[in-house]
């Protein structure tokens, strides 16, 4: 090969590799992330956008404030002890009942059909207990055939015991007097032994149901009072802690309290919520 060939040659090498170390910084400090980054996209204007820290946001709502519940004094779900047909229903929601009242009647024509019958067969037995008695006073019958007539006689008094006690869940009346917050028949509806008839709430005062932290035990006790806004009215009523539990939740580190209101206030419907503020000294 000439020697003017090989210089050529030598030259066209040493080009390219000083080329290829030249390449190699530029591609180490490329800004294109490796394949799966995210990179972070600025929003407009080059800034990025600014978070509240979370001590804002919990200092949105005082330290002390304390959700809580309004709850009615009595509540209970009335329920079918019979089957049967609704014959009539005297309840409309959100209607006031009287302790006492008749809220639902149920058809007990067999029932009571059951029940004349009792009678009868226990006057039987009643006579031929008489009849036995006054042979057994002429040595015409025995001791056994007079207690024989004598237990028939109670059986048949127990059978009109078990009829009238039937023929009382024939009618449900109300056990306080309050509201109808929910009905769950309707009149000629046939029902089961347990099927819920009608839920009632007390017409009073209502109680609060909240829960504090539970080293507020040294400051909170029955008697201590508090203020409580309610959501539902936008007002705010004074009351004071009532009860207080018997035993600290120790996951939450917290305890039950409940507390009523210093006076009875029409506007308020049980469900409704609110804070409590409690003055409670760090």
């Amino acid at each position: 090969m000439p020697a003017a060939a090989l210089r050529q040659g030598l030259r066209l090498a040493c080009g390219l590799a000083a080329a290829l170390c030249l390449a190699l910084p530029a591609t180490a400090q490329s800004p294109v992330p490796p394949a799966g980054a995210s990179s972070p996209v600025p929003p407009a204007g080059g800034r990025a956008p600014a978070t509240a820290p979370p001590q804002q946001a919990a200092a949105a709502e005082a330290p002390d404030a304390i959700r809580v519940l309004l709850a009615p004094d009595l509540e209970t779900t009335l329920v079918s002890q019979m089957v049967g047909r609704v014959a009539s229903l005297r309840a409309e929601l959100g209607g006031r009942v009287q302790k006492g009242g008749v809220l639902v009647a149920f058809d007990c024509a067999e029932m009571a059909a059951r029940l004349s019958m009792a009678r009868a067969e226990y006057a039987q037995a009643r006579e031929t207990l008489e009849a036995k008695q006054r042979l057994r006073q002429l040595d015409a019958a025995g001791d056994v055939e007079v207690s024989l007539a004598a237990a028939g006689a109670d059986k048949a008094r127990a059978a009109i015991a078990l009829s009238q006690a039937q023929m009382a869940h024939c009618t449900v009346a109300a056990p306080f007097t309050g509201r109808v917050v929910r009905i769950h028949v309707k009149p000629h509806q046939g029902v089961n032994v347990g099927a819920p008839l009608l839920e009632l709430i007390s017409d009073g005062p209502l109680k609060l149901r909240l829960n504090v932290p539970s080293a507020w035990l040294r400051q909170v006790r029955v008697g201590t009072p508090f203020e409580v806004d309610i959501n539902e009215t936008g007002r705010s009523y004074p009351a004071k802690v009532t009860r207080v539990n018997a035993r600290v939740d120790a996951v939450a580190r917290t305890i039950e309290l409940e507390a009523r209101m210093d006076k009875a206030e029409p506007d308020l419907l049980a469900g409704m919520s609110g804070v409590a503020r409690f003055r409670i000294a760090r």
